[in-house]
């Protein structure tokens, strides 16, 4: 859905994807027209079935089961008739029908046929959701491929039938469905699931075997209906026909060479599936994107990452986009040749980015990067060369990057502020951080700062049950980082290591603990909301602490940018997001 919505967002589309009743189960748009787009019934869980909404795009493909366009008047709902709808139907792996995708548009031509190329594109992006779910599905049996172009018969899912050992077919995709609707010229005979293959082709089980082992080249590949019609056919085992000793290969680096990751998580199954597919990614030529909530730990994810790759004795180099000065960032990220600028070393610099060739660059708070150097970034990732300032001729270099955000990357790509482009070239794997708060390994996490931080104090640390129970039941919207400050500031009040609920914050420990003279108590969830604009629910833990940080410190941005370990910068950003606004400034 992604891909397509990069194709047809920029001509105003967005896209919809329903359940087999019409209900919107996913939707990906441009959040500034989010107002008229929900007007219009275009959002998460409309209902667009023709019971309740009439002709429309998704109901008529309900009822129908066919590609079509609901253009414009074609709506019943006269609230619909300025939309453009078109619509391709969704069948699971056994040919049942399960959805619609769908792309609409608020306004288009006043012509119908302008939408020719659109259904077109919608047809073959369902198409493509349904042969990837063919070959998920069938993963453990023989798929045949076949199609009317030798050239593409390996790669294309024209039509598609899986077959067990005895050479039965057990699936057939939408487009074998069609092509072979019948095993013979008997219109009304069965379809051929079920079949053999020898019933379906003019062919003996011998013959697939040997179109399994042969390439797409051969006359061997070249099969005939009993209907006499030809395609080119090719072969592909079940993922169990892999050899055992090919498996191990897979799966070692994930199983046994990564202990960095291993160290990041207990039993918490969110972030052992992260931690799966990053052993698996640590040697692919693929960058990362790492989203999270501030203090979650990407900067530790992409560290073990880099421990864990074929890259480990190269350079870990981070760059934390949001803390370098704007005037600055150009020249520490790309370098410059001596005499570039006045007071610029004399021998110049290499830059961030060359120092990482080779090894890992972690661009930390990449959301917050200014968009001319975006542009600057995406040449060198796409070109594999570095400009330094002043300098005449690029420089080469093997970059492999990991990034990370906090903030929602997409929205701010609808709201102009960072290249869609960039996006794409940065997120060739996203792996989501869980907040503390939601991981069931609390206390592996909490175990693991606490042995951390005692052998920095020097002390075998060690926590009572009482205090154990009030970090296990603390919200965290710090997360990680916050628990580390936590355990931090008990090991500095406590003696011989024994942390004590009486060692932690008055915040952790509760209203009834907190100094009397305390003149910023815990703001209610329902205060808050009173407070902030009603679309920041999601950040609401977030917009709390900077809230209460602000008042403890009497709005002094700097002394609350060290409290956080925020920049400045951050500071004004976060308060601008959440319409904070100072006291003095009202």
């Amino acid at each position: 859905m992604e891909q397509l919505y990069k194709r047809v967002s920029p001509l105003g589309y967005v896209l919809l994807l329903t359940d087999a009743q019409g209900v919107t189960v996913d939707y990906i748009g441009n959040d500034q027209w989010d107002r008229d787009l929900k007007r219009s019934g275009l959002c998460l869980g409309a209902d667009w079935n023709e019971s309740h909404a009439g002709t429309c795009g998704v109901g008529t493909c309900i009822v129908e089961r066919t590609p079509l366009t609901c253009h414009q008047g074609d709506h019943f709902d006269s609230t619909h008739i300025g939309l453009t709808c078109t619509t391709a139907p969704l069948f699971d792996p056994t040919g049942d029908f399960i959805g619609v995708l769908d792309i609409s548009a608020l306004s288009s031509p006043s012509e119908k046929p302008s939408q020719h190329l659109a259904r077109h594109m919608t047809v073959m992006f369902a198409k493509m959701v349904e042969d990837a779910n063919f070959i998920r599905h069938f993963g453990d049996q023989w798929i045949l491929r076949l199609g009317v172009d030798w050239a593409l018969v390996d790669v294309s899912g024209e039509c598609m039938l899986a077959f067990d050992a005895d050479g039965r077919i057990v699936g057939a995709n939408s487009g074998a469905r069609h092509m072979l609707a019948a095993i013979n010229d008997d219109a009304s005979a069965a379809p051929v699931v079920g079949h053999l293959l020898t019933d379906v082709f003019n062919l003996t089980m011998g013959d697939i075997w040997r179109v399994a082992r042969s390439g797409t080249t051969s006359d061997r590949t070249v099969l005939s209906t009993r209907r006499h019609e030809l395609f080119y056919a090719m072969a592909t085992p079940p993922r169990l026909a892999v050899s055992k000793l090919t498996q191990m290969a897979e799966r070692s680096p994930a199983q046994t060479a990564c202990p960095a990751l291993d160290r990041l998580s207990g039993d918490d199954k969110q972030m052992l599936r992260l931690l799966d597919q990053a052993k698996r990614l640590v040697n692919k030529k693929v960058n990362i994107l790492l989203h999270g909530e501030t203090g979650t730990g990407k900067e530790l994810v992409a560290r073990a990452l880099h421990d864990s790759s074929q890259r480990a004795h190269k350079s870990f180099v981070a760059v934390n986009c949001a803390s370098i000065p704007e005037s600055l960032i150009e020249s520490e990220l790309f370098g410059y040749v001596p005499g570039s600028f006045t007071g610029g070393r004399s021998k110049g610099s290499r830059g961030l980015i060359q120092r990482s060739s080779g090894g890992t660059l972690f661009l930390d708070e990449i959301g917050d990067m200014p968009m001319h150097l975006q542009t600057r970034l995406l040449r060198v990732l796409s070109e594999g060369e570095v400009m330094p300032l002043g300098a005449e001729m690029p420089v080469p270099v093997e970059l492999t990057v990991v990034a990370a955000s906090h903030r929602d990357l997409r929205r701010l790509i609808a709201e102009g502020l960072f290249r869609e482009d960039l996006y794409y070239r940065l997120c060739g794997a996203t792996l989501p951080l869980p907040p503390l708060r939601l991981r069931t390994d609390k206390r592996f996490v909490i175990d693991r700062v606490l042995q951390q931080e005692g052998l920095q104090f020097g002390v075998d640390a060690h926590i009572s049950s009482r205090a154990l129970e009030l970090l296990l039941d603390f919200a965290w919207p710090g997360n990680i980082r916050q628990l580390r400050n936590v355990i931090r500031f008990a090991l500095a009040l406590c003696e011989g290591g024994q942390i004590e609920s009486v060692h932690l914050p008055s915040e952790l420990r509760g209203e009834e603990d907190a100094p009397a003279t305390d003149s910023t108590p815990r703001l209610r969830e329902t205060e808050l909301k009173s407070l902030l604009p009603s679309d920041v629910s999601a950040g609401l833990l977030q917009a709390q602490t900077l809230l209460l940080a602000l008042r403890k410190q009497h709005w002094n941005v700097t002394a609350v940018a060290n409290q956080l370990d925020v920049c400045r910068a951050t500071v004004y950003r976060q308060m601008k997001r959440f319409n904070i606004v100072s006291p003095t400034q009202q």
